[in-house]
């Protein structure tokens, strides 16, 4: 069991910091709308030019957390529950949005694993 929870750390940490970091300007099908990049996105969903610095800022740093929790297990439950509160928001902003469902499932899918890693933890 404690090798599939890395695994899920591994895969939910590095899936958030691809978006974040590697592919923020590149389109998606899966974006809110018809946005094509992350800040877009944030335009769909209502929110102020801002506020893409500060979700991205905390979903990298959690999911920099979550990576961390790997080597040091004091760690993930904050990181686990922080980024499925986040990704919580994020199928929320589907929803209003009235956003085909497939267009949740990742934010969907990342939080039970979220859920799942900070149960196990």
């Amino acid at each position: 069991m404690e090798y599939f929870i890395i695994l899920l750390k591994a895969i939910v940490g590095l899936s958030i910091l691809n978006v974040w970091l590697v592919n923020p300007k590149n389109p998606s099908k899966w974006r809110g709308g018809d946005a094509k990049t992350i800040s877009e996105e944030f335009e769909v969903y209502g929110l102020p030019s801002w506020s893409v610095f500060l979700f991205g800022a905390a979903k990298v740093g959690l999911a920099i957390l979550l990576l961390a929790s790997i080597q040091y297990t004091g760690l993930e439950k904050i990181a686990a529950l922080g980024l499925a509160f986040f990704l919580s928001g994020s199928v929320l902003m589907h929803f209003k949005v009235k956003d085909p469902l497939f267009k949740s499932i990742p934010a969907g899918s990342f939080l039970i694993l979220c859920l799942a890693i900070a149960y196990f933890a």
